[in-house]
């Protein structure tokens, strides 16, 4: 079965995750996701990932979820760009996410990055969802 949209998909695993209080979730393995779970990292938003190979031999992404005093680090997640609606912003217009404390991850022409690598590096690109 073909998933239509594989970020949403992983953003709906890790929200459920960390609302049933689990230690980590997995989610099958490509590249965007990888780079999505970079930012993830980076920003302190998860603990990390690794890749395993999963039961039919394909690989899979194993995300350890992070909690601060028993609360989820992530507080809300959501999608901005769907495959129906691509939402794009150019580097001065990149949308803040609650005054900025927290962010958008934005796929650009330099890679997938946080909205303040974004903001750095001048560019803009397609927001791919927000993260408080």
């Amino acid at each position: 079965m073909t998933m239509s949209d594989p970020i949403a998909d992983m953003i709906t695993r890790i929200r459920n995750g960390q609302r049933a209080r689990k230690s980590s979730v997995t989610s099958p393995s490509s590249n965007l996701r990888r780079a999505v779970l970079d930012v993830l990292q980076k920003e302190g938003y998860i603990r990390g990932y690794r890749e395993e190979a999963g039961s039919d031999g394909r690989k899979i992404y194993e995300v350890e979820l992070k909690y601060s005093d028993g609360k989820p680090v992530i507080m809300e997640i959501q999608r901005v760009s769907k495959p129906g609606r691509r939402v794009y912003s150019g580097v001065d217009s990149i949308p803040l996410v609650y005054g900025g404390l927290g962010i958008s991850i934005i796929s650009t022409p330099r890679g997938v990055l946080s909205d303040i690598e974004a903001r750095k590096q001048k560019v803009g690109g397609e927001i791919l969802c927000r993260v408080f």
